[in-house]
């Protein structure tokens, strides 16, 4: 009897191997494919892996237009930078040709169970699939891939349909629409851009624009607070009202008050409680990592994937916040206490071990936790959020922190103003989780009546502030409160948006073409942008795994959405072409051309693959720089000759844009002054660039007119 067990990863498929049998033997397919054989209950087993998805889907027969007709091929068919899965692919097809049984035994999900399926079905047959089971497991310990292998399961043909819908609605949304978009500007302005839109992608942009215009359009409001200083220990009290919109009330008060006493009015003591926290799901690690760390949620993903796949942490793409009591949490703490750090903890510990759960439930997977197996070496990051992971894990079974509140009332002439003070009386979980900070304050030695002389009053002007920006991690929580990708998909999805340029920075920034590309389908086909569209199709693919829609339904019913859109960008081809290369022109413009006034503009080269700085004036002035794979153009200029500074290489190194700054230039003419400059005063001077006479500013780089020598009386007279 020959089995063969296909898994996603080649790290998986070492643990399964070794967890069936100790005595398993490594080897290697075509001198680049690592693969295990060992025997179990009187059979020879082959396990072998992938490397993700081995199969991609591509059009039928339109490969390079719009197309509702896509079949499943060879991932490394269908692009260059796939070329790396074809021995994996190879070496599942040649050992899995005419095995007497297979085990799907990749990550227990969505898109895992898809891989595992597409390999079988297509890699080793349709036939396969009739001989075929599945195991189901959330650690990589040798315990759980042993219940695993022994209590298999028949593949979920759900997750299945629901992972085939996801992957073709994807492709309509994604490809054919954004082929559509980029047709538009090709046909428009005769020229080749690059745009690309999708069903979560895109409905995210539009959250960030939205943010981007509440930010520029908010309205400041000013208005005022009012405090004091005692002088018993610089004790500041703030006014009840807090913010106080009428200047001339804060100015009332500050007048009644000013040089005067506070008197102790009252004293209020309270107690309270801070709950332990609840159990990681993925989105909660993500944000918790950001917060402490500053780690992007792909970043996070990355190394709690890496410790799952060696076996030290759960599952990480898990929506559960429960943790059951099949764990063994008794087994786990065990083992943990090996580390001596850990032991500290965990010796305090309740001796009835109830974990403080969290509302979100997956019915796939526990909540992300240690599975006691201590780490040998980690990268800085995985350990990072392996400690990140243990402390929670420790922490939830701890009783709740306890406080007392001091709240304190003092009068100013019949004005009321207050402080007040917290302190720790039973640390709880705080004791053990060391990334949070406990505020422990000392309460003042003082009573009602007291009088207290005031060292100064201040009167403080402020004005409201606009909406924050989103961050990556609170962005993945609008997106998780909106219903918006999955738990696996949305820190993918915010990579991509930096990817394309159409945002950027920690605090994110929408630039001009991602804005502009939502504006122009708002005007003329906002489906694509549309919250309610997406989650309504996000709630259609998950009623696939529970048997309320089906696979056929949910893809017809989005390609009937995509025709339509498709049929609004046809309409609008003109308008839409015209906008968004506008937009993408606009992102793209870098500086001033110092030899004609013209628009510097970073383009792409398909003929040399590079990327290069050009004139907007060309072919009448021919300006072009040269710049390194992976520039960054900063918002400071150059004091010599006022181009843009860039970021390049490893180090990262600055420099002016033009290479040749600060060299011997060309000599030309004495400057000519023929005017005064319409924006700033200064001289105008008649200059002789390279490819020709214009007129510029005196003061550039801070002021930057220029024009044409046949523009100038024009000009002038405006």
């Amino acid at each position: 009897m020959h089995e063969v067990i296909i898994c996603e990863k080649p790290s998986s498929a070492e643990k399964i191997a070794k967890a069936l049998s100790p005595s398993a033997k490594k080897k290697v397919y075509n001198k680049k494919v690592k693969y295990w054989e060992l025997e179990r209950d009187s059979k020879e087993i082959t396990v072998v892996s992938g490397v993700g998805h081995l199969y991609s889907l591509v059009p039928r027969r339109y490969k390079y237009g719009v197309s509702f007709d896509l079949h499943w091929v060879p991932a490394h068919e269908a692009s260059k930078s796939s070329a790396y899965t074809k021995n994996y692919l190879n070496a599942i097809k040649k050992f899995g040709k005419n095995a007497d049984s297979y085990i799907h035994a990749c990550d227990y999900d969505v898109e895992g169970t898809l891989i595992g399926y597409n390999a079988l079905r297509y890699a080793c047959g349709l036939n396969s699939l009739n001989k075929a089971s599945r195991m189901k497991f959330s650690t990589l310990t040798k315990k759980d891939i042993i219940d695993a292998y022994e209590n298999r399961i028949d593949i979920d043909m759900h997750q299945v349909d629901n992972g085939i819908a996801r992957h073709i609605l994807d492709y309509y949304f994604g490809m054919n629409i954004s082929i559509a978009l980029s047709n538009s500007v090709r046909k428009t302005k005769h020229r080749f851009l690059k745009l690309s839109v999708g069903r979560v992608q895109t409905p995210t942009l539009s959250i960030l624009v939205d943010r981007e215009k509440e930010i520029r359009e908010f309205v400041p409001e000013p208005y005022w607070n009012l405090k004091a200083i005692l002088d018993f220990e610089d004790i500041e009290i703030k006014h009840v009202d807090g913010n106080i919109f009428d200047a001339q009330r804060a100015e009332e008060i500050f007048d009644k008050c000013n040089g005067k006493d506070a008197v102790v009015s009252e004293i209020a003591f309270s107690k309270s409680k801070t709950r332990p926290p609840v159990p990681f799901n993925l989105s909660g690690l993500q944000a918790e990592a950001y917060s402490v760390f500053g780690f992007s949620p792909k970043r996070t993903q990355i190394a709690a994937q890496n410790l799952y796949s060696a076996g030290y942490t759960s599952y990480p793409r898990t929506s559960s916040q429960k943790l059951p009591g099949s764990l063994g949490f008794d087994n786990i703490f065990r083992q943990l206490s090996a580390n001596h750090e850990f032991k500290k903890h965990i010796d305090k510990l309740p001796a009835k071990l109830r974990p403080h759960n969290g509302n979100k439930e997956d019915a796939a997977h526990p909540p992300i936790h240690p599975t006691g197996i201590l780490p040998n070496k980690l990268s800085k990051d995985e350990q990072k959020i392996y400690d990140l992971i243990v402390y929670r894990f420790i922490a939830v079974f701890f009783e709740s922190a306890e406080f007392e509140t001091m709240k304190t009332t003092l009068d100013i002439e019949g004005e009321k103003f207050k402080f007040s003070r917290r302190r720790v009386t039973h640390k709880g979980w705080m004791e053990h989780y060391p990334f949070k900070k406990i505020d422990d304050e000392r309460f003042p030695d003082v009573k009602e009546g007291d009088v207290m002389s005031v060292k100064e009053l201040i009167k403080e002007e402020k004005e409201t502030k606009p909406p924050a920006r989103y961050n990556q991690a609170s962005l993945i929580k609008e997106l998780e409160k909106k219903n918006l990708g999955t738990k696996a998909t949305r820190a993918d999805i915010i990579d991509k948006l930096y990817d394309r340029k159409y945002i950027s920075g920690t605090k994110i920034e929408v630039n001009e073409l991602g804005e502009n590309l939502i504006d122009t389908l708002n005007t003329y086909c906002n489906d694509l942008t549309s919250e309610e569209l997406t989650r309504d199709l996000e709630n259609k693919l998950e009623g696939i795994n529970n048997n309320e829609t089906t696979k056929e339904g949910v893809i017809s019913e989005g390609e009937k959405d995509v025709r339509e859109i498709l049929l609004d960008i046809d309409k609008n081809q003109k308008g839409i072409g015209n906008k968004l290369y506008e937009a993408y022109q606009a992102s793209n413009i870098v500086g001033t051309c110092i030899n004609c006034g013209g628009k510097l503009i970073k383009r792409y080269s398909n003929r040399t693959k590079s990327s290069f700085v050009g004139c907007s004036n060309y072919p009448d002035c021919k300006t072009i720089y040269s710049i390194p794979k992976g520039t960054h153009f900063l918002k400071k200029t150059c004091e010599e000759c006022g181009l843009p500074i860039i970021s390049f290489g490893k180090p990262r190194q600055r420099a002016c844009l033009d290479p040749n700054c600060g060299k011997e230039r060309p000599k030309t003419d004495e400057p000519q002054h023929v005017g005064e400059c319409p924006e700033c005063g200064k001289q105008l001077i008649k200059r002789s660039g390279r490819y020709g006479d214009f007129i510029g500013c005196s003061g550039f780089p801070k002021c930057r007119f220029t024009c044409s020598v046949d523009e100038l009386e024009s000009k002038l007279k405006k």
